[in-house]
C-alpha cells in the first residue's frame, strides 16, 4: 500500500497511535519497535481497543483487513507524516537549540493563538517519533504550526526538517546539551543549523538570536529577523527587574513576566520578534507574555511554607546550569541554597563540567549539595556536599535550616529532584 493510499485511510481515523493503553476509537494504531517492546505484538490488541487500523511490520498470522503490513512501522509513520505536512499550505514554524526550545515554543504559541488557529508540539515531543506525531495532530482549521525539535546526534535536526518542511525556523542557541552524544562543541554547531541548511534550500525565513556570534555568522546569506542586543535587532529589550520574576521594558512598556532568570530574555526577544512578523498588536503580545506561566518544571516558582523554591529539574546541561547559578546568585535573599543533579550525555567532558559547576557554585558563595553518580566521580574538596542519590541526599537536606530560604532545585530528568518537594 503506498503512503497516499494509507494517508486516504488515515483521514477517516480519529488519531495517530503508538500506544495500546491510550487507544481511541478510530484511530490509526503504529506498531512502532522499541529496546523492550515491539509494537506488533499488540496491534490486534488495539484493533479490539477500537482502532480502525493498525500498521505493522511483522506476520502475524491474521488476515484481518485492518491490519495495514508495512516495511518499515516507524519509516511509514514519518513518510506519512511528511506526506501529509505537504498537503497543508500554512506556515509552519520550526524551533531547535541546546536550550529554550519548549519555553520559546509556548511563548510563540501564546502570543499568535488569539489571532490564528495555533497547533504546537505538546511538552517535549520533539523527536523522531514526536515529531511526527505532531504533524498528523495538523488538520483543514489550523492556521500555523509549530513544531519543535530535539537532536543529540548529527543528522537528526536535517531530518526532522525534511518530515516538517518549516518555512519558518528559530535556532534558540548553542550550548553544550548532549556533547557526549554528538561528539564535541562543533558538531553541536553542525547539528543546530541544519535547521538553516533546510531554510536555505527552500528559501525559508529565519529568527536569529542577535546575541550569539555562531548564530549570526551560521545564518548570514538566509533571508532573517535578528532580535536581542545587537545593532540589527528588530526587537530590543531591556531588564528592568530579575530580583524574583523577570520584568522587562519594551517600547516604553513595563512587562511583567511570570519566567525567573535574565536567561529567558532571549525567548521573550524570540516570541515578541514571531509576533511582530504575524502582525499581532503589541498590547496583545503583553498580555500573552504577562499571563504565561511555566509548568513542567521548568523555571517554577513554589512556595512552601517560608521556602521559595525554584522548581527547574526537567533538564540541565552545563549552559543552562550556569546561567541558573549565576540567576541564583543575582537574586535577592536573605538565604539561599542549590540541590543540583548531574547532567547527562556530556561524554569524556563530563569530570571537568561537573567540576567546573561545583567551583562556579562555591564562587557564588551559594550552599549546595550536589546529586548524582556523576558528581561523585569528580575529585572534590572535602566541604563539597556530594550524594549518589536524592535518596541518600534526605538526611543532610532535612538537617539544614532552609526556613525563610530561596531554594533552586534543579538536574537532568532522570534523576527525578522534583520530589524533593516531598520532604522540603
Amino acid at each position: 500500500m503506498t503512503i497516499p493510499e494509507i494517508h486516504s485511510l488515515f483521514k477517516t481515523c480519529t488519531e495517530a497511535c503508538t500506544d495500546t493503553r491510550k487507544i481511541s476509537e478510530g484511530s490509526m494504531f503504529f506498531a512502532l519497535k522499541g529496546e523492550r517492546f515491539n509494537g506488533n505484538d499488540f496491534a490486534l490488541q488495539a484493533l479490539a481497543n477500537g482502532a480502525s487500523y493498525a500498521v505493522v511490520d511483522e506476520k502475524l498470522g491474521s488476515d484481518d483487513e485492518r491490519l495495514i503490513h508495512v516495511v518499515s512501522v516507524l519509516h511509514c509513520l514519518q513518510d506519512l507524516a511528511k506526506y501529509h505536512r505537504e498537503q497543508l499550505n500554512i506556515p509552519f514554524i520550526g524551533i531547535t537549540g541546546s536550550n529554550g526550545k519548549t519555553t520559546s515554543k509556548e511563548l510563540i504559541r501564546d502570543v499568535l493563538k488569539n489571532n490564528y488557529a495555533v497547533h504546537a508540539t505538546f511538552g517535549n515531543l520533539n523527536n523522531h517519533i514526536g515529531v511526527p506525531l505532531t504533524l498528523l495532530e495538523v488538520n483543514e482549521n489550523h492556521e500555523l504550526a509549530i513544531i519543535e525539535m530535539g537532536a543529540n546526534h548529527i543528522g537528526e535536526i536535517a531530518l526532522l526538517s525534511s518530515i516538517s518542511s518549516p518555512d519558518i525556523g528559530l535556532i534558540t542557541n548553542i550550548g553544550k546539551a548532549h556533547i557526549g552524544e554528538f561528539g564535541g562543541f562543533e558538531n553541536i554547531i553542525k547539528g543546530k543549523t541544519e535547521l538553516y541548511d533546510h531554510l536555505s534550500l527552500i528559501d525559508g525565513l529565519a529568527f536569529v538570536n542577535g546575541e550569539s556570534e555562531i548564530l549570526m555568522e551560521k545564518s548570514l546569506g538566509l533571508r532573517r529577523h535578528i532580535y536581542g542586543q545587537h545593532q540589527e535587532s528588530e526587537v530590543v529589550t531591556q531588564i528592568a527587574d530579575s530580583e524574583l520574576f523577570l520584568h522587562f521594558k519594551w517600547n516604553d512598556r513595563l512587562v511583567k513576566t511570570n519566567l525567573i532568570g535574565d536567561y529567558n530574555l532571549s525567548n521573550i526577544n524570540a516570541a515578541i520578534c514571531l509576533a511582530n512578523h504575524f502582525n499581532i498588536p503589541d498590547s496583545e503580545i503583553i498580555d500573552a507574555i504577562e499571563s504565561y506561566d511555566p509548568d513542567n518544571n521548568r523555571s517554577q516558582l513554589l512556595q512552601k511554607g517560608t521556602k521559595k523554591i525554584i522548581m527547574d529539574a526537567y533538564n540541565a546541561n552545563p549552559t543552562s546550569m550556569n546561567a541558573a547559578i549565576e540567576n541564583l546568585g543575582a537574586m535577592k535573599a536573605k538565604k539561599k541554597f542549590a540541590i543540583l543533579g548531574h547532567m547527562l550525555e556530556l561524554g569524556e567532558d563530563s569530570s571537568l563540567e561537573h567540576s567546573e559547576l561545583i567551583e562556579v557554585t562555591r564562587s557564588k558563595n551559594i550552599p549546595a549539595v550536589f546529586i548524582g553518580s556523576k558528581f561523585t566521580d569528580v575529585e572534590t574538596l572535602e566541604d563539597v556536599m556530594v550524594f549518589e542519590s536524592l535518596a541518600s541526599a534526605r538526611g543532610y537536606i532535612q538537617s539544614i535550616d532552609l526556613e525563610n530560604s530561596l531554594i533552586l532545585v534543579k538536574g537532568s530528568r532522570g534523576i527525578e529532584l522534583e520530589k524533593v518537594l516531598d520532604f522540603l
